[in-house]
């Protein structure tokens, strides 16, 4: 029956193919426009570790004087290099990074290329098993390592590329600025989406190319980037940022159960009261631990104009919906003679708007395969704008099937109103007027 449905429609369809390439231009401009703006939206707001994030949690501390203090302030979104360390070393996590970001110059040992500065992160150990960092060579480094303040470095497949032709450099000594490290480990193709480890850095910007050792950063006096907020006596002088008032590094831990969430913010709870006990906290104790996904929602990670031109893609389907629905009424009015002669020959309501519901369902789907046209020029557009996250606008397959099930599902919302009024025509008078 449906096969039969279905070529009633495309005969009908064809009848009248300016009304036909109407109602599909409606439904393709409407998918085209909304998939285009959904796809960005799903993309920027995305889970960047699907299965681990509900384990990632961003403490804040409250280390700040009296001076401008209002009850209820967020905490410091980043934290000190005392509490840093202190929080690094007490281990109360399954795993902790302590970090900020850089960059570096890099003398590259070939005698044609110029030394160039590039990106850097300097962490700590678990950085790279805490985040699921894919290697292509070798490994990060220890937490002796750390102690150490050993001159290592793991850099990105991009920058191996550069350097050493893709091969496997682990061995080799790569000069930065004044220091001779060695590389321990090469990154496979990695960029987090967004770049939830530090928003400081860029939401969507790249995943760095240099990966050093905190504490090798701060006694090679390597060049810190992004955010610092000092209070008191502070001065953001970087030489000296280990003791001065000032709030400057990312700390994240893992935490693999609930009873350890709870138990890791009594701690910080503690370690506040502690803090403020030797006057180096001054405000009332303000501890907060929010999780990944969380914490993208705190600092607005997602553009707001994006969310605004989601919401006015959708409101533009609506209105191409109603064009639609006005179409599709006159069209099957036009017809309540055939449909008349159907019911009379036995056909009843049902199958008659069952008919018609087919016949609004091919429309969808033709619209469906202009909306993912119309889609794909409009995120090729977007990838042509200057913004950070311009490159990640692709569709993926649950986009691209979900473009055919809006589209699809779209044009049947519209042709509900249109088939059910085509059948509460009586046959009766139908056929007396024919």
């Amino acid at each position: 029956m449906f096969s039969y449905y279905l070529d009633l429609a495309l005969r009908s369809l064809g009848r009248n193919k300016m009304l036909t390439a109407l109602m599909v231009l409606a439904i393709a401009l409407g998918i085209g426009a909304s998939m285009t703006t959904l796809t960005v939206l799903h993309v920027l707001s995305g889970d960047p570790l699907p299965g681990t994030s509900g384990t990632l949690f961003y403490p804040q501390l409250e280390p700040r004087d009296m001076d401008g203090f209002e009850p209820g302030m967020e905490p410091p979104r980043q934290i000190t290099w005392i509490d840093g360390m202190n929080l690094l070393k007490a281990k109360r996590g399954d795993r902790q990074a302590l970090m900020t970001g850089g960059a570096v110059p890099v003398q590259p040992a070939q005698s044609g290329m110029d030394p160039f500065y590039s990106d850097a992160r300097y962490t700590s150990s678990d950085f790279f098993s805490m985040f699921q960092v894919p290697f292509l060579y070798g490994r990060g480094w220890s937490a002796a390592d750390d102690d150490n303040k050993a001159r290592v470095v793991v850099i990105s497949r991009t920058l191996n590329d550069k350097l050493f032709g893709g091969k496997d450099s682990t061995g080799q000594t790569l000069r930065l600025k004044e220091g001779a490290f060695r590389v321990i480990g090469v990154l496979d193709t990695w960029r987090p989406n967004p770049h939830f480890y530090d928003v400081n850095m860029g939401n969507y910007s790249n995943a760095e190319d240099i990966f050093v050792p905190l504490t090798t950063s701060r006694d090679m006096r390597f060049d810190h980037n992004g955010s610092t907020d000092c209070w008191g006596t502070g001065g953001g002088d970087d030489d000296h940022a280990e003791t001065q008032p000032c709030v400057w590094l990312q700390f994240w831990v893992q935490l693999d159960s609930a009873a350890k969430v709870a138990a890791y913010k009594e701690y910080l709870e503690h370690y506040s009261q502690e803090q403020k006990a030797l006057g180096r906290f001054e405000r009332p104790v303000n501890v907060r631990l929010p999780g990944l996904m969380e914490w993208l929602d705190i600092n607005k990670v997602v553009p707001g104009d994006v969310k605004l031109q989601t919401w006015l893609a959708l409101g533009f389907l609506v209105v191409c919906l109603v064009n639609t629905v006005g179409l599709m009424l006159a069209k099957f009015l036009r017809r309540t003679g055939e449909l008349g002669v159907r019911r009379a020959l036995g056909a009843s309501k049902r199958e008659v708007f069952t008919q018609l519901l087919i016949e609004s369902g091919v429309i969808g789907l033709a619209g469906g395969v202009g909306g993912l046209l119309l889609a794909f020029l409009g995120l090729w557009l977007v990838r042509l704008q200057p913004s950070s996250y311009a490159s990640l606008a692709h569709l993926d397959l649950s986009m691209l099937v979900m473009t055919f099930l809006l589209a699809v599902g779209a044009s049947l919302l519209a042709g509900l109103l249109p088939a059910w009024r085509a059948c509460q025509v009586a046959p009766a008078l139908q056929l007396k007027s024919q």
